[in-house]
């Protein structure tokens, strides 16, 4: 480890592995780039060092690195600037020959403020969001025609670690255990840990269920799957990620759910969030902060219905700790593991056939959620969830923070 009188930095070897493992294993599921690839390299300011090992081991790879250096701290002054016209304003004929160009896409999380947002009004937020949404629709299509992989990471910056906390040599070191930089070879213990959960994740698939009931403190929450799902997890999308997860039918939702973990989003902190579903969407929804942020975020179209269900097995995660950052956060582990839902867009690879052809009504009209949001919301509290069957039979599947099948 190295560092200096002003910040703390992994050494040069662990930036390297981590970048390593990004390009040569979470992208392309788990198999890494091809020679002549491109890849664009969506990195903050702050996270330069880890830029610099990105692009080395794209080079090396025989790809081309495409980079995107995201400066600190200016978002907040853009919403104070802007118009509603800047709001809407989406560079299309650009963000339409950059999803055309690139093959791949990594993006590193480096929030050196993650409330820099809480002053600015939550509805400018939500507006400039949506108006992206045609961008984010373009890279769905791309990637459900098997044309594109992305990956998410997280570079610690004394902001979030202050957030968790931690010290920043502290986080780091969260960090390097949860994505198994301290190993000799981080992607051969991925690989084995990626077949562990492929296990779990065929079990799952082969059970055929109806729906779950979740039970815990707070929580009392009935998510109907319908048909044509699979469970998924362990395809590199996010590192790390120990989740195993589904995208159920909105409109099989029914009951409450009370999260324990706080959620940074929008560049807000909003903590305590409660949610109770109706018919497949929310009919109330309380938070002891934020909550005007998580009342726009679901009055934005489809944010008020599922799009996600997930389990995290405590016993593969190396995740203890709070990190104030739901990559992180979404994926602990501990004695509880954690469950966690999402609000808005569903994954249309939870589809288990063939999804480059099927139509926008043949996604509603099996209850696939379609929405410009996607929002992670996470509990560690103990839980209980039960499978029903389509053979009318009931099994208990997860207990103690671990699967049970």
């Amino acid at each position: 480890m190295e560092g200096d009188n002003l910040t703390y930095v992994p050494s040069q070897e662990i930036l390297d592995k981590y970048a390593d493992l990004l390009v040569n294993f979470a992208l392309g599921g788990n198999k890494g780039i091809k020679k002549g690839d491109v890849v664009l390299l969506q990195v903050p300011e702050n996270a330069k060092p880890m830029l610099i090992s990105l692009r080395r081991i794209v080079l090396r790879a025989g790809g081309h690195p495409l980079i995107n250096y995201m400066p600190d701290d200016i978002a907040e002054d853009f919403y104070k600037e802007a118009t509603e016209e800047h709001l809407t304003f989406f560079p299309g004929k650009y963000l339409k020959g950059r999803v055309d160009e690139i093959d791949h896409s990594v993006y590193i999380i480096a929030d050196t403020n993650p409330k820099e947002l809480e002053k600015v009004d939550p509805k400018k937020i939500m507006v400039k969001n949506k108006s992206f949404k045609p961008y984010k629709d373009w890279k769905n299509e791309k990637e459900n025609a098997g044309k594109f992989t992305w990956t998410l990471a997280a570079y610690a910056t004394e902001g979030m670690a202050k957030e968790a906390g931690l010290s920043l040599e502290e986080y780091w070191d969260e960090i390097i255990k949860a994505c198994y930089l301290d190993e000799e070879n981080p992607i051969e213990k991925w690989k084995s840990v990626t077949s562990e959960l492929e296990h779990i994740k065929e079990k799952l698939n082969s059970l055929e269920i109806e729906e779950l009931s979740i039970k815990a403190p707070g929580t009392d929450l009935i998510i109907g799957l319908g048909k044509d799902r699979k469970w998924m997890g362990g395809s590199g999308k996010n590192i790390p990620s120990f989740e195993l997860f589904i995208s159920p039918d909105w409109r099989k939702v029914q009951g409450k759910i009370q999260f324990t973990e706080p959620l940074y989003r929008y560049g807000n902190l909003i903590k305590d969030v409660a949610l109770e579903f109706e018919n497949g969407k929310v009919v109330k929804a309380t938070a002891s902060k934020g909550e005007l942020v998580l009342k726009e975020m679901i009055s934005v179209e489809g944010a008020d219905k599922i799009g996600e269900f997930s389990l995290t097995d405590g016993r593969f995660s190396k995740i203890t700790k709070f990190m104030a950052e739901t990559l992180f956060d979404e994926n602990v582990g501990g004695p509880q593991g954690n469950a966690h839902i999402a609000l808005g867009s569903a994954y249309y690879d939870s589809y288990p056939d063939d999804i480059a052809n099927v139509t926008k009504k043949q996604w509603e009209e099996m209850g696939y959620n379609d929405s410009s949001v996607h929002t992670d919301i996470v509990s560690t509290s103990p839980r209980e969830v039960m499978a029903k069957l389509s053979n009318g039979e009931t099994l208990l599947i997860y207990k103690d923070g671990r699967f049970v099948i």
